[in-house]
């Protein structure tokens, strides 16, 4: 493992998934920290009013749209950084998506989709930046979920990527850190729910409107992990205390932990019907906002 990392004010950052959310706001904490920033999503319109902001502020920063999906365009993610600063010291992978529905109504399509964002993205970000970050040293942030380790109904397609994004991570981790003794940090980031606008994002088979179950984490908090990883070694993180007691459970009460996790559908929609079904599984959807519909903290 990386014995050390450059602080945030000496840092060239890449952030998928930049355009809302979590990734937004580890955008906007680590530009008030001093990084240099490379900011990826599939929202340009989005992506460059950002960047606007973050420029007025004294920010140094740059956007490149692109599809994580698509190994092609987030190599040019990588290069365009490369052009721009030089270098890349760390890279945060946290774009992603989800769907509800249950496992035996979710269509093909819709299930690949969602593993091309959730699991290849982060697959494609990771190699994308290795050869990069093994020349200078530096970190690679991949952003799973507590559904790395537990299952939730409802997003069982979710739960799978998730599982694979840390199968994925710690196979990496163990070949870049230990056999090639690489000075490259890999860390993955395991959050609990989080106030975002992901369920307003997700595709929805359901017949009533999506949310996540309460309590919920800022995405600040989320932030504050990804650019401690940045800078501090780290193998897993769990952010939030119900992640640690969620896969706690999982680990040695797996029966208890079943049950439990029957009792999360009601907890994952409300009682208005649904409204857009499509959701931006296929499409650019974000609007600049890091929490969630109904809190009154857009793009905050």
């Amino acid at each position: 493992m990386a014995s050390s990392l450059k602080p945030l004010d000496q840092q060239v950052m890449v952030i998928t998934g930049a355009s809302s959310g979590i990734g937004l706001a580890t955008a906007q904490d680590a530009g008030r920290r001093g990084a240099k920033l490379v900011l990826a999503a599939r929202s340009g319109d989005v992506l460059a009013a950002v960047v606007e902001g973050l420029r007025a502020g004294g920010v140094e920063a740059i956007h490149v749209v692109a599809d994580v999906s698509d190994r092609a365009q987030v190599d040019a993610v990588a290069m365009a950084a490369i052009e721009r600063f030089g270098r890349i010291d760390t890279w945060a992978n946290v774009a992603g998506s989800t769907i509800y529905g249950r496992l035996d109504e979710v269509n093909e399509a819709d299930s690949r989709r969602l593993f091309d964002v959730n699991f290849w993205g982060i697959v494609n970000g990771s190699l994308a930046a290795l050869p990069h970050l093994r020349l200078t040293g530096g970190a690679l942030v991949n952003v799973g979920s507590e559904a790395s380790e537990v299952a939730i109904p409802l997003q069982g397609m979710y739960t799978a990527s998730k599982h694979a994004v840390k199968g994925f991570t710690d196979a990496l981790r163990i070949e870049v850190e230990q056999v090639d003794g690489a000075a490259v940090s890999i860390t993955l980031i395991q959050p609990t729910a989080v106030d975002t606008p992901l369920p307003q994002h997700a595709r929805n088979y359901m017949a009533h409107e999506p949310k996540l179950p309460s309590p919920q984490l800022d995405p600040h908090q989320v932030a504050e992990a990804i650019l401690d990883a940045a800078t501090t070694p780290a193998r897993n993180v769990k952010v939030g205390v119900m992640a640690s007691l969620d896969v706690a459970v999982e680990k040695f009460l797996p029966g208890v932990a079943d049950v439990m996790a029957a009792f999360q559908v009601p907890r994952q929609q409300t009682d208005q019907p649904a409204r857009t079904r499509e959701g931006a599984l296929y499409r650019a959807g974000a609007e600049g906002r890091i929490y969630g519909c109904g809190n009154g903290k857009a793009g905050k």
